[in-house]
């Protein structure tokens, strides 16, 4: 007997130890595998054109990649030209024989590429990929790449090796280099400081170059109450070191003074989160965080600076608790963008400028002035509404006698001109539709540029144009035609507009128009070659009516690639509850891991916007979630849910699934909590679940505050705001939460607050933290896509592959 048995457990203990065989792959996973992240950006290049305009004349270059590898471009608009700027077979014989690296037209690794001022000569570098080789005996173990500098005449195809130049000195972060050029501003120990741009030149090659004389504009700066006070501290960091750090604020045109908005942070709470994989020992980091209804607010001070004195003055802007100041910019021109120096210039002249003010429940907004010499600002337009209010920047022109302003007071988003005493002389623009931002004021003409979208009638209203109009109303005219989304960029004198234009179901173009809408020419389409040889199929718009059965929803429906009409699908809805923006595309948007690649998993994925989601429609579209922010949104996608299963056979109403990120992760929870025998499965990212702990001004301005006064006089903010961890007992279905555990934007506290709930609840239910991640997941978001395929598969069709490991990336 005791032999028969040892038989028997040596038997077992052999088939423990076999090979068993591979499992079969399912061909969902197969398919999805197709599209991993390191495949895509092999399959599709640029989608865009990026003009980069000359200094001087009306030329701009762009760079561009397609299957065929990297071009670089010349357009002339008056001549209606596109020309090559580089002869790339020529080139990368020219680079090979001076670099002594072999290159291949297709692959030249062209680096840092400038245009002259005179439009004609550019510069570049080419990294060799040999590390260089030194004569110094006591760097030979340190090794560094060595870089060529280069010259290339455009009209002539003349390369120049560059031998003697050195290498280009970086770039300080922290300089913030007024108009004329010769002074710069800092922070340093929390404190404001100033130097000549000569020594700044020295610091570039040196900062502890000791011969750079620096002047100190303040004193009294401290960690919570000073200059260059970045977003958060690690436990092994300290302020007070010596390092020079940016200093926000604005110039005066003339330079002679700066104008900058200091916030005393001494009252407001700390927040903290560990970095558990920090090296070599686990990191503390802290930041200041305000949260809904606390009274421990951020006081903000107007200072400005006369740098010929080397004077401090505060100016006075007091007019309600726990108010905020934006300063108004001018806007930066198109032909510095590869400038050295790119100051920010107050928005008017040299001895005035432009803010705003606004309430802590933003109910009032006022547009200020500052005049050197005076004491206060002055409010000069007064906006008042019962809810929240948006803003945009100020435009002012004619020697700052009048400027543009942007409002929604009647209901849909629109410009109005007014007078530098902030008289109104008339409106601009009006009507059922929408005034996205000015792009362009021609001062000369007097005519604005501006993007708006929702006035062309039987187009989705979310597609965005370009209109002009003069200053006073008349001549309204839309200079981009055609039913997409267009996204535009205009030169400096408002002459031409590179206009990139697609839907989510089209190739996306580039053309150029002139500035009465006038094509010029087609400059760039991109290349889907690689991407449609791999299957690619374009997602589908789609509208539906919202939960009143009155109200056009917006959506676009995301299929398998290998889509069989024949089969029923799992759907999965993919949220997010605005109301600063929905979870929708309209323009051409690359594969996403939360559509396209979730869809290929063998799933209908959709997005759909709701009631309250996105500010590019009117007022009461944007604001009809205000006060409600947990439950507005989820009787929409319901019912848009429904009318697509109705509509479609291949949808199945039974298996219905949930996914969102940050507020859609929020968004998804509630949903499955909210409608428990509607919802099977939900995969919530990054939720901020409880926002009485997300920060106070998303949390206050989308579900309202209310301004009281204490018995004793005092002004304090009361709310009321629904959680999830509230309702985690009525959940049915399966939910995973995933978190970044340190995430400083949404606290993962969020997360672990439902935690707490369900587990209190006696609930099932899946978490994945991911270490050492921030608000978005890096890179680790392959990982979580996998395991977010696999815990829909499971749970909308009954199986998921199995293997330890996940897919390759």
């Amino acid at each position: 007997m005791r032999k028969l048995m040892l038989t028997i457990l040596l038997a077992g203990g052999m088939a423990a130890f076999m090979p068993v065989a591979a499992q079969e792959r399912h061909p969902e996973y197969l398919q999805a595998e197709k599209f991993t992240g390191s495949k895509l950006k092999n399959m599709l290049f640029s989608t865009k054109v990026d003009p980069h305009w000359f200094q001087k004349g009306n030329c701009f270059w762009f760079e561009y990649k397609t299957s065929e590898g990297t071009f670089w471009y010349v357009v002339d608009p008056v001549a209606r030209t596109k020309k090559l700027l580089f002869d790339r077979e020529k080139l990368a014989a020219q680079l090979t024989e001076i670099v002594q690296d072999p290159f291949e037209a297709r692959q030249i690794p062209v680096r840092n590429l400038k245009a002259g001022e005179d439009g004609r000569t550019f510069t570049f570098e080419i990294v060799s990929s040999q590390d260089k080789k030194s004569d110094d005996k006591s760097k030979k173990d340190k090794k560094e790449k060595q870089v060529f500098y280069f010259s290339y005449d455009y009209p002539t195809q003349k390369l120049t090796h560059l031998t003697d130049k050195e290498k280009e000195a970086d770039r300080k972060g922290w300089a913030s280099v007024s108009p004329d050029g010769q002074t710069v501003v800092y922070a340093k120990d929390c404190n404001l400081y100033k130097m000549s741009i000569a020594d700044y030149r020295k610091a570039q090659k040196d900062e502890k170059d000791s011969t750079i004389v620096e002047v100190q504009l303040t004193t009294d700066g401290t960690p919570d109450f000073g200059y260059g006070i970045p977003y958060s501290l690690l436990n092994t960091d300290t302020l007070c070191n010596g390092k020079r750090r940016y200093a926000w604020g604005a110039w005066s045109p003339d330079s002679k003074h700066f104008v900058t908005v200091v916030s005393d942070d001494r009252a407001v709470k700390p927040l903290w989160v560990i970095n558990a994989v920090a090296s070599p020992r686990p990191t503390l980091e802290t930041y200041k965080y305000q949260m809904p209804g606390e009274m421990e607010a951020p006081v903000e001070h107007l200072y400005l600076f006369d740098m010929t004195t080397n004077s401090r003055k505060e100016i006075r802007t007091a007019a309600w608790k726990n108010q905020s100041l934006g300063l108004e910019f001018r806007p930066l021109e198109q032909k510095q963008r590869d400038s050295e120096f790119r100051p920010l210039v107050w928005q008017g002249d040299d001895r005035r400028f432009f803010l705003t003010r606004s309430s802590r429940d933003l109910h009032r907004i006022d547009v200020c002035t500052y005049t050197l010499g005076e004491d206060s600002i002055v409010p000069i337009v007064k906006e008042r509404m019962n809810t929240y209010q948006e803003t945009r920047p100020i435009h002012v022109f004619a020697g700052g006698k009048e400027f543009v302003q942007w409002s929604e007071r009647d209901g849909w988003a629109h410009l109005y001109l007014y007078d530098e005493q902030g008289n109104l002389k008339n409106r601009i623009t009006e009507g059922p539709w929408h005034v996205e931002r000015v792009v362009k004021v021609d001062e000369s003409t007097r005519t604005i540029y501006f993007v708006a979208c929702g006035r062309e009638a039987g187009e989705n209203p979310y597609y965005e144009h370009l209109y002009r109009v003069k200053a006073d109303g008349s001549g309204l005219k839309l200079l981009t035609r055609g039913d997409y989304f267009h996204e535009v960029e205009m030169d400096d004198e408002a002459r031409f507009v590179v206009d990139n234009y697609s839907r989510v179901n089209t190739i996306p173009c580039a053309e150029l128009t002139d500035s009465e809408g006038r094509r010029i020419m087609t400059i760039q389409e991109s290349d889907f070659s690689q991407l449609k040889a791999a299957g690619y199929q374009f997602p589908e718009p789609f509208t539906v009516k919202a939960a009143d059965g009155v109200t056009d929803l917006y959506g676009v429906m995301y299929k398998p690639f290998d889509f069989d009409s024949t089969k029923v699908y799992p759907i999965i809805d993919y949220v997010y509850p605005g109301p600063q923006v929905e979870a929708v595309n309209y323009p051409f948007t690359r594969m996403s891991v939360r559509t396209d690649r979730l869809a290929q998993a063998g799933f209908i994925v959709i997005t759909v916007g709701q009631r309250g989601g996105h500010p590019s429609r009117s007022k009461w579209y944007h604001n009809y979630g205000y006060g409600n922010m947990r439950d507005y949104p989820l009787a929409d996608h319901v019912a848009a849910v429904e009318q697509l299963a109705a509509r479609y056979g291949y949808i199945d109403l039974t298996r219905v699934g949930i996914h969102g990120h940050s507020g859609g992760g929020f968004m998804s929870t509630a949903a499955i909590l909210q409608y428990p025998d509607f919802y099977k499965a939900a995969v919530s990212c990054a939720g901020n679940h409880d926002n009485r702990i997300y920060n106070r001004w998303w949390s206050e301005t989308h579900h309202g505050v209310r301004e009281e006064m204490t018995e004793q006089g005092d002004t304090i903010f009361a709310y009321k705001i629904a959680t999830n961890p509230e309702i985690a007992g009525q959940l049915k279905g399966h939910l995973m939460l995933v978190h970044g555990d340190i995430d400083n934007n949404v606290h993962p506290a969020n997360t672990l607050r439902v935690v707490d709930a369900l587990i209190r609840a006696g609930k099932r239910f899946d978490l994945l933290m991911l270490p050492g991640q921030r608000h978005g997941f890096g890179d680790m978001d392959e990982y979580f896509y996998w395991r977010m395929v696999d815990f829909f598969t499971d749970h909308l069709k009954g199986w998921h592959e199995k293997p330890v490991d996940i897919p390759r990336r």
